[in-house]
């Protein structure tokens, strides 16, 4: 039996200049920390602000909520919504649900990863686009759709793809 090695996709690194604000940090968490179940509050709310849940983010929520690291960490990877990372200037959603993947999703995934020159959960080169999975975008009756920010587009092929996103390289 071969063992295939596994390759995971790259991350960018995040640069000096994109330093996060401690402070800022620490005011997000006590505007939440007394809730119940404060932690989802917390990370959407820090991404929110700041596009992305910084690594540096993770130690202070733990101190706060009285959580270890890793419970923080864990939560932060196991739902996709939650970028480690700045994301690009758009965000290019697939649906990958049953329903999509039946009219041609994985056809539009394979072309969208062609075209922007990366894989799910990663920025173009261009920091233009990150390209993330999504499952389901209540439109099962007219896949495969797609979402570019908040725009949602249904019966989507290669050439609507080009073009939404030719469109969206105009927008700054």
């Amino acid at each position: 039996m071969k063992i295939q090695a596994v390759q995971y996709p790259q991350v960018p690194k995040v640069t000096p200049e994109q330093a996060v604000d401690l402070d800022l940090l620490r005011s997000i968490i006590q505007q939440y920390k007394a809730l119940p179940g404060a932690m989802l509050p917390v990370l959407h709310a820090i991404q929110d602000a700041i596009g992305y849940v910084p690594s540096s983010a993770v130690p202070l929520i733990a101190d706060e909520l009285n959580l270890s690291r890793a419970e923080v960490h864990g939560v932060i990877s196991f739902y996709h919504h939650f970028r480690q990372q700045p994301a690009g200037r758009h965000i290019v959603q697939i649906c990958r649900a049953e329903a999509c993947q039946a009219v041609g999703s994985e056809a539009l995934a394979a072309h969208a990863k062609a075209a922007l020159g990366c894989d799910f959960h990663c920025t173009s080169s261009d920091g233009q686009f990150t390209l993330e999975p999504v499952y389901c975008l209540g439109q099962c009756a007219c896949g495969p759709n797609m979402q570019i920010d908040d725009d949602l587009h249904a019966r989507v092929s290669s050439e609507k793809f080009n073009r939404l996103v030719q469109a969206k390289r105009g927008v700054r």
